[in-house]
């Protein structure tokens, strides 16, 4: 299909929207991406790029502007959470090799999407927020001011919230997991090396590792509660509340939690994938497809994969429906799949004695005697390159 002409408009301006606009205007397509913040920023802080995320933005042209703004991932090490004693490191450049990792600034990436993405001739209309998608012949966006747009065709990258997926689904309640997490950053005074530290304890665990040019580092940090905590980023805590939440934590991540001045929380929620990921000229990417839980690091990842494979279905497609429908037959099994595995993943950190001295044992001897192998295990989500 030849996408030259064809107008879309991308809901949108997050890291799922922006690949998607740039990946559709670059195979001809005239885009337009609504955003309802007024300027293209991106609350937050660090997320985790992983190689096939990595692969996506290698298409796009931009690997290199990716390694220059943020970290390149050597290492993750888990830790004990009493005094931060090292109980399994897996050596990246060891164990996956051929194989880049990057700890970067949400904004930083955000940043350079949206430069290309203008640069390229996508136009971005920022105080446009969607109150209601209707998809058809000529897809309809409602905007909450009033106004209305569409085109040929219109892409959902509008988030946990998403208009668009409601329009496809209908409205479902997503179901709170008894977990909250705490983001934060705080200066490296430590000078901590470009690796991923976990701390592992009961009923909780911290994740931290450096931004930038390594002054920053980014704190996640995760407590089973039965107390519900509202789902979205953007919620103020008290920084004394997340660090009597993780008094017992000692070493390293004692003095990171310390340096703590300005903190959000939120609740983790868990949704259905999506069961349609189009409609009549109608689509969603990214967490309006399939929100995931942040355990797998994946959700900035799967929403990469997403945007060039939704283009690239349209590129060998005879027309809209069917590039849609073999976007979805490419896209929604492995989305599920890997929300599944970030849905389990999150309890191999929160054992509880007597349970966590044996468990940690084996994570030892697992990197004694096979560290390749577990660094392997999840070749399937790393080593998966949409691109190819």
């Amino acid at each position: 299909m030849d996408l030259k002409g064809l107008k879309i408009t991308v809901i949108g301006a997050g890291i799922g929207g922006l690949a998607a606009a740039l990946a559709l205007r670059r195979f001809g397509a005239a885009v337009t991406v609504l955003e309802q913040a007024e300027a293209i920023s991106e609350v937050g802080a660090g997320l985790q790029i992983t190689p096939n995320g990595v692969a996506v933005l290698k298409a796009l042209g931009l690997a290199d502007d990716l390694a220059w703004c943020s970290q390149r991932a050597r290492a993750v090490v888990l830790r004990g959470h009493r005094r931060g004693k090292q109980v399994l490191r897996l050596d990246l450049d060891e164990h996956a090799a051929g194989l880049r990792y990057y700890f970067v600034h949400r904004s930083d990436l955000i940043g350079i999407l949206a430069g290309a993405a203008r640069r390229e001739g996508v136009q971005v209309r920022l105080l446009q927020k969607a109150e209601r998608v209707v998809p058809g012949a000529r897809p309809v966006v409602h905007l909450c001011n009033g106004a209305q747009c569409g085109g040929d065709l219109v892409v959902g990258a509008d988030g946990l919230h998403s208009k668009t997926r409601i329009a496809l689904n209908g409205e479902r309640k997503p179901a709170f997991t008894g977990q909250v997490a705490w983001r934060a950053t705080v200066p490296n005074s430590l000078n901590l090396p470009p690796e991923a530290q976990l701390f592992m304890g009961p009923g909780r665990h911290l994740v931290a590792y450096p931004l930038r040019d390594g002054s920053l580092m980014n704190l996640v940090a995760v407590q089973e509660r039965r107390a519900w905590a509202e789902e979205g980023w953007h919620f103020k805590d008290d920084p004394a509340s997340l660090r009597a939440a993780f008094s017992g934590f000692g070493g390293s991540a004692a003095a990171l939690l310390d340096a703590v001045e300005d903190v959000l929380l939120w609740g983790l929620f868990r949704h259905p994938v999506a069961e349609s990921w189009h409609g009549e000229n109608t689509a969603i990417l990214g967490d309006a497809a399939h929100p995931t839980l942040p355990f797998m690091a994946q959700g900035a990842n799967l929403a990469l994969e997403d945007a060039w494979v939704l283009a690239r279905s349209l590129q060998e497609a005879a027309g809209l429906k069917s590039g849609l429908a073999l976007y979805q037959s490419r896209r929604r099994e492995r989305a599920a799949k890997v929300v599944r595995a970030a849905s389990n993943n999150a309890w191999k950190y929160h054992l509880r004695a007597p349970l966590s001295w044996p468990a940690h044992q084996v994570l030892k001897l697992g990197g004694r005697f096979a560290p390749g192998r577990m660094v392997s295990q999840f070749d399937w989500i790393y080593r998966h390159d949409v691109t190819a």
